[in-house]
């Protein structure tokens, strides 16, 4: 899931970071969920955010095949929660991401794989220039 925050009158997008890669939230959709359920449950589990606005509806884009031929799926959602607390893997009993950020469109770019900077366009060409409210 692509989440994006409004800050001093601009767009910042939540990365998690697992070891040296970071990533938007994401994770594999259970028995009986549809894939937006997935992502808004994995969103919930990854970060401990609840509140998520689809003002974009619930367009959604994926990558190419990629790790062992996994294809992602992102949405597009805006929260107004800034506190992030990376939950607890049950397999691992520790967290599945070693850290969180809110940034701006540019150190995405900057710090993300090309996968990611693929679903990062997408995402950003769905937004106005600048939030409103």
């Amino acid at each position: 899931m692509v989440l994006v925050r409004a800050e001093n009158a601009a767009w910042r997008f939540l990365l998690l970071r697992a070891y040296q890669y970071w990533d938007f939230p994401k994770g594999g959709t259970e028995t009986g969920e549809t894939p937006l359920e997935a992502a808004r449950r994995e969103v919930a589990e990854e970060t401990g955010i609840t509140e998520l606005h689809f003002n974009w509806g619930d367009d959604f884009t994926e990558t190419g095949p990629y790790a062992r031929g996994k294809v992602a799926r992102y949405y597009l959602a805006e929260t107004p929660t800034r506190e992030v607390v990376l939950g607890i893997a049950p397999d691992l009993g520790t967290p599945e991401h070693h850290e969180w950020r809110w940034v701006d469109q540019q150190t995405a770019y900057r710090i993300t794989a090309p996968r990611v900077r693929r679903v990062l366009d997408w995402a950003t060409a769905r937004l106005p220039d600048h939030p409103t409210g």
